[in-house]
């Protein structure tokens, strides 16, 4: 049963080395990124969930790497020669991880980036069942499309998709991000859209769950949310 979750963005700028001097720009978003992370300890199982080319679960050899975006950073630092490369969304979620000095060993699944959204509520409802206490790190972008200067240029349908989804993120309203279009998703370059409908199909529809919406802003044009859901009443603090 899911018991717990955190939603946190996955830019590689996230990590102050890769943003240099523009470091300090997303400090209140690292911040609240810990705060979401400190309501995942006491579960029995911790998934980190996040987009990829393909649905796919990785095993305990996988290695988080930052090198194809310019940074020689990789945990752990020797990964073995046949190990697999995560993808960069639970890349950032294991730095995440490490930078908040979380001890719990992690799983990591990647949902395919156009996957249709019965596919990722089904696979959140078999994530959520994987024991007793489950936790899901739930990594995922907003839309690119927030300002001219946006990477994916400035379009009108940008900032209320975004309020839609934060709302739904600090109200923990499974039903509104199951509902969210693949086709609108993809045309604002949303890239949370199915791991935001994983986490929908973790709740298995079930009421409970309190939501506290702690970031959302976009500050290069691309939505960047931070939310905290918990089963046992509002995330304090």
């Amino acid at each position: 049963m899911l018991v717990a979750a955190a939603v946190c963005p996955h830019p590689p700028v996230l990590v102050p080395e890769m943003a240099g001097e523009a470091a300090p720009e997303l400090d209140a978003v690292r911040a609240a990124c810990d705060r979401a992370i400190g309501h995942l300890a006491g579960a029995d199982v911790l998934i980190v969930v996040g987009g990829g080319a393909q649905t796919c679960s990785y095993g305990t050899d996988a290695y988080a790497t930052l090198r194809p975006y310019g940074l020689d950073w990789t945990s752990p630092g020797d990964p073995k020669g046949d190990a697999e490369a995560l993808p960069l969304s639970l890349t950032i979620g294991h730095w995440l991880l490490e930078r908040r000095g979380f001890e719990v060993g992690a799983h990591y699944q990647a949902v395919a980036f156009d996957a249709e959204p019965e596919e990722c509520l089904a696979l959140g409802r078999g994530l959520a069942g994987a024991a007793d206490r489950v936790a899901l790190l739930v990594m995922g972008d907003g839309s690119a499309c927030r300002s001219e200067k946006a990477p994916g240029y400035l379009d009108e349908r940008a900032l209320p998709h975004d309020e839609g989804v934060a709302r739904a993120l600090g109200t923990a309203d499974a039903a509104a991000l199951a509902a969210l279009s693949p086709e609108v998703s993809r045309d604002l370059q949303a890239a949370g859209r199915a791991a935001w409908q994983v986490l929908a199909g973790a709740t298995g529809g079930a009421a409970g769950l309190a939501g506290d919406l702690l970031a959302h802003e976009a500050p290069y044009g691309v939505g960047y949310f931070v939310a905290c859901w918990s089963r046992t009443g509002r995330p304090a603090g």
